[in-house]
């Protein structure tokens, strides 16, 4: 690995996840381990060997580790260590730093299903659901998220709970709705989404995000 060989503490941590592709590997596994062909799902623009490159990288510098799988599950997996689950609040304020910015031309039109839940928190607009509380589970081809509005923070982990409140959708539709602003309803009808439970706090939910709409293109979300 290259080094800033810079006494600071900013360039000794860029010395661990400045590479490319090495943040954007925990973002991927902060709501939990996953297998290689996982991350290598969520990650489309990087190449099998930069990311087994990057994933050997962050496990010797003590970011995540490789494991295998407990049964009934089989083979390995990758989570984050107690030293990666805290880059964290990093991610989420580069998110909400970077959320303004225009994508680039060549940017993916989807995001990957971690990528959004991560867009969701860093866009969350407290002001906007004022004192609702509840969970909404939001439920993904093939993935599930519980999100618990409250005391103006959202906070996410993954998994199929009870919720008040339950969205089925594809990654681009939820995009759809929280970014472009694309109503419910329509999308219901149109059978792009189904909604059970409190619609009320669903759609309190679904427009409490800030889509910087004045500095991102219509359907580019935020990241």
């Amino acid at each position: 690995m290259r080094s800033y060989r810079d006494l600071c503490g900013i360039a000794r941590a860029l010395d661990v996840v400045g590479e490319r592709w090495a943040l954007l590997v925990v973002r991927e596994l902060l709501f939990g381990p996953k297998r290689f062909a996982d991350l290598h799902r969520g990650l489309p623009g990087t190449s099998q060997n930069v990311l087994t490159q990057r994933l050997r990288e962050l496990e010797d510098a003590g970011v995540l580790l490789r494991r295998r799988a407990l049964p009934p599950a089989a083979g390995l997996i990758y989570e984050l260590t107690d030293r990666g689950r805290a880059l964290e609040p990093v991610l989420l304020a580069l998110g909400r730093w970077g959320s303004p910015m225009s994508p680039r031309p060549d940017s993916g039109e989807e995001l990957s299903p971690d990528a959004l839940i991560v867009a969701l928190r860093t866009t969350f607009d407290a002001a906007a659901v004022g004192s609702v509380r509840g969970t909404v589970k939001l439920r993904l081809p093939g993935d599930a998220f519980l999100l618990t509005v409250g005391q103006g923070e959202l906070e996410a982990i993954r998994g199929d709970a009870p919720a008040d409140a339950a969205l089925t959708a594809t990654v681009r539709t939820v995009q759809d709705l929280v970014f472009d602003r694309r109503e419910l309803d329509e999308a219901i009808r149109s059978e792009a989404a189904s909604a059970e439970g409190d619609l009320r706090l669903l759609r309190r939910f679904l427009a409490a995000f800030d889509d910087h709409r004045e500095a991102a293109p219509r359907s580019r979300p935020p990241v």
